[in-house]
């Protein structure tokens, strides 16, 4: 019996350690699964990181449009290809869009940390130029705008023929914004008061972004400053004009060029000031920008000598008044610069800066008529100082809303652009347009620039909106008379004639379906 209890004894031992040691070689159970919990600090739409207390949000919109008789995306018709007039006039362009924005939240000891990006994919067509031969080649509305002879060979910025768009990239910490935004001498509405249209002058617009360093004091009931020292480089220069550059030549003043576009190396950032009262009623915002105009050489070799940096200011005023009697969420935007050497704070980054349009005309011995101009920082030649360039306008728009679906805008802007005596006779005298062989009755570069629109949105669901926008735009250029000029160039195809000196006009229209999400 002892043998038998012992047997017993010993082979239960032996199981429980068998148990124990399969037991020791199972996997341990997981954790239960972190769900994604909503993040109320910030809004709708924020979720916290799983394992972390950042929250994120991510946002973005599909786009798809057709613009009639404009010039790319989105301005009238008023350069080459389209201002033409010809059969290398593009009479529509589309384009598709995808947009994807990533914000994140922290909340620390000195306040929130917040990142933004958001960039773009977009596919837009192109045009068709001419090679001077009597053939034509396909140039792409992508990243890389060089010549392309087959639309097979589209894909030359590397995504199918389309092209990647950073807008805005940047750090928001303790009142610092450090990277890719909105400019601080913008409004809030950028370059859209009310409108589509990408071409409105009349104030400061980087609605793609620009490079800053800047610090925002936020004083409470709506009431903020900034100051801030942002790029100048991308998209706050126009045109700092060598007119005894070897560029001024007939064909390019032709096409609203007026010398050897001279621009040095960045040397001092924009410095840019900007106080804003934001409450129910609406907004007011004063700004200021001051703008280093640095240019190359006299010549081709730095021994030829360089005029002198001259700095340049803007200043804008603008004003939004909210829920006005003629209906809910109506509201007036409305906004006035003025600048002297830095001209790209009255011409938004996406508003053209050089203008040739072609006419009929019913003068006799005249081919046709023909509009040009071209906006510049300032002006020099051999010797001279930089001449300034002077400019003012205003833009602004009405929006009403009919009901919860349909509302509609008027908008409109002016500008004008004024060149002084001492740049004017570089312009048009000596090595300027007389001495190109440009017989023209009266030289005066000077001219102003006009827009009106109106925009319909239906929106029939939520965050889906569909869109048509007509813009009208005048040129008011200063010559005066008839010009005999040269031929305009091969890809054009407009020959050597004499052309009736005369204002221009375009009208286009933009169609566009915006899911956003």
């Amino acid at each position: 019996m002892n043998i038998i209890k012992s047997l017993v004894l010993g082979s239960a031992a032996a199981l429980v350690a068998m148990s124990g040691a399969q037991a020791a070689d199972l996997p341990i159970k997981a954790k239960a699964v972190e769900y994604v919990k909503v993040c109320s600090l910030y809004g709708a739409g924020f979720y916290y990181i799983p394992g972390t207390d950042t929250c994120i949000k991510l946002g973005g919109y599909m786009r798809v449009e057709t613009a009639f008789n404009a010039n790319g995306f989105y301005n009238n018709a008023i350069s080459a290809p389209s201002g033409l007039h010809n059969r290398y006039s593009n009479y529509f362009y589309t384009r598709s869009r995808e947009d994807l924005n990533i914000d994140t939240r922290t909340a620390t000891e000195y306040g929130v940390v917040r990142t933004y990006f958001d960039a773009v994919f977009t596919w837009t067509s192109g045009n068709y130029a001419g090679t001077g031969n009597g053939g034509t080649f396909y140039g792409t509305g992508a990243a890389n705008t060089a010549g392309l002879t087959s639309v097979n060979a589209l894909s030359n910025d590397g995504i199918a023929g389309g092209s990647l768009g950073v807008y805005y990239a940047f750090i928001q910490f303790a009142g610092f914004t450090m990277g890719k935004a909105v400019s601080q001498f913008d409004t809030p509405w950028t370059n859209y008061p009310g409108n589509n249209f990408d071409g409105l002058w009349g104030g400061g617009g980087t609605v793609t972004g620009v490079n800053q360093l800047t610090y925002t004091a936020d004083f409470g009931s709506g009431i903020t400053a900034s100051i801030s020292a942002q790029e100048q480089a991308l998209y706050y220069q126009t045109n700092i004009w060598n007119t005894s550059g070897a560029l001024q030549t007939a064909s390019n003043v032709f096409g609203g060029t007026y010398g050897t576009n001279a621009i040095g190396g960045t040397v001092a950032p924009d410095v840019v000031g900007m106080v804003r009262v934001d409450q129910a009623w609406g907004l007011f915002q004063a700004s200021f920008a001051a703008h280093d105009n640095h240019a190359g050489y006299y010549g081709v070799a730095e021994t030829s000598g360089h005029p002198s940096d001259k700095w340049g200011w803007a200043g804008q005023l603008a004003l939004s008044i909210k829920n006005i009697p003629t209906g809910p969420g109506d509201v007036i935007n409305i906004q006035g610069v003025y600048t002297n050497g830095a001209t790209r704070y009255n011409a938004q980054s996406l508003a053209p800066i050089t203008y040739q349009l072609f006419g009929g005309s019913g003068l006799a011995g005249a081919y046709q008529s023909v509009g040009f101009a071209g906006a510049s920082d300032s002006v020099f030649g051999v010797g001279t100082a930089q001449e300034l360039t002077t400019s003012y306008g205003f833009r602004g728009a009405y929006t009403h809303n009919w009901n919860a679906y349909w509302n509609t805008a008027i908008y409109g802007s002016w500008a004008a652009l004024r060149y002084n005596g001492n740049a004017k006779a570089l312009i048009c005298n000596g090595a300027g347009v007389a001495g190109l062989g440009i017989a023209v009755a009266s030289c005066n570069p000077d001219f102003n620039i006009s827009s009106l629109g109106l925009i319909t949105r239906w929106t029939p669901v939520k965050n889906l909106t569909f869109s048509a926008d007509v813009a009208w735009t005048n040129l008011d250029q200063k010559f005066t008379g008839t010009a005999t000029l040269p031929a305009a160039g091969g890809s054009s195809a407009k020959p050597a004639a004499v052309y009736e000196l005369k204002d221009q006009n375009a009208v286009s229209l933009l169609i566009r379906a915006q899911r956003n999400w």
